[in-house]
């Protein structure tokens, strides 16, 4: 009985490290991806639901402003505008139109899917939740829509999974990781800088971001499916 509890357990072991080899990659990217984006988006917007103050806002903020001079406010307006209207948007409509004359049919589905589901899904949130934005002092590119959760941010880290999820069977993941990270950081910044979004509404762009990026992902190339394939 021992010997055959033994075999048992061994079987048990070898078919659970089989899976992980399998699946590893995707129970990890769904972890990263969905669940923890989830619950930090969850935890915010209840926070906003409840009209709540979030304790780390107004400090940021402050610190933000007080860092303020010439050459950091022609900075953060730039990286703000490359960070949507100058930028990620024309960038995202030539990504799938390149794709879908690349016949890459499947990448520019996901791409188109991913970047147009996400503008869609913040003009969605900003409506329900309504937030109003920081009125601390005058922004020099003042903002007048709502502000909860944050677009700028939303549309460059869905650019970022899109882009680092294309890219990550291939030989140019980590330099796609090493520009989109700091990237949508300096976009973000740039947001708090110019007083025009509370930091809960960026951090709550880049998880609404991410697990709408990786949902679409993992249903576009569901089971064995693989970009470039």
């Amino acid at each position: 009985m021992p010997a055959e509890g033994g075999d048992a357990l061994t079987q048990e072991l070898r078919y659970g490290a089989g899976v992980l080899r399998q699946y590893g990659g995707r129970l990890l990217l769904v972890f990263i991806g969905l669940l923890l984006p989830l619950w930090g988006f969850a935890e915010l917007a209840d926070e906003i639901h409840e009209q709540e103050a979030i304790v780390f806002d107004e400090p940021i903020l402050h610190f933000a402003h007080d860092l303020a001079r010439d050459g950091f406010d022609r900075f953060f307006v730039l990286i703000s505008r490359i960070g949507y209207l100058w930028g990620v948007v024309p960038f995202d409509i030539a990504l799938v139109l390149v794709l879908t004359l690349l016949r890459r049919y499947r990448e520019a589905t996901f791409a188109a899917i991913a970047l147009g589901g996400s503008a869609l899904l913040n003009i969605a949130a900003k409506a329900v939740f309504a937030r109003e934005r920081p009125s601390l002092w005058d922004s020099i590119a003042p903002e007048h829509n709502f502000s909860f959760p944050s677009g700028h941010a939303m549309g460059s880290m869905t650019l970022a999974w899109v882009l680092v999820l294309l890219a990550w069977r291939t030989r140019w993941r980590w330099p796609m990781v090493a520009l989109m990270l700091p990237f949508v950081v300096l976009v973000g910044l740039s947001r708090v800088y110019l007083g025009v979004h509370y930091p809960s509404d960026i951090l709550a762009g880049w998880a609404a971001a991410s697990v709408w990026t990786v949902a679409v992902y993992l249903l576009v190339y569901w089971g064995g499916l693989r970009p470039w394939r």
